[in-house]
């Protein structure tokens, strides 16, 4: 598992970027997603996503719906036109340093089998 310093510096990035991939996404479901699709490595905790989500929200590039199941609530995140641009930007970014990172660190392309 990573530290949570690594992923809260990424996790707008992986938020717009799982968003682009589904029509509409809940907070749980976007944690046990990002769980599920890294084998345990990366774990989002409700108390770093759901600021990240509001802040993304007051940016202009997530919206919310609320639907009512039964008694409960569940509040439905997606992807608005201006978010789709905006993922695109925060990929390329987090590209960008990721390369910049390798160089600076001194890290070579692993070789053989992983």
């Amino acid at each position: 598992m990573y530290s949570s310093e690594l992923i809260k510096g990424t996790l707008k990035t992986i938020v717009l970027k799982l968003l682009t991939s589904q029509e509409k996404m809940y907070g749980y479901e976007i944690t046990q997603k990002v769980k599920t699709l890294t084998g345990d490595k990366i774990q989002i905790t409700e108390g770093a996503l759901y600021p990240t989500l509001h802040a993304l929200e007051e940016e202009g590039v997530v919206t919310t719906e609320t639907v009512y199941i039964g008694k409960r609530i569940r509040k439905y995140y997606s992807i608005t036109p201006k978010g789709k641009s905006k993922v695109e930007e925060k990929v390329n970014e987090f590209s960008e340093f990721m390369e910049t990172m390798k160089f600076l660190l001194d890290i070579k392309p692993q070789t053989g089998n992983v």
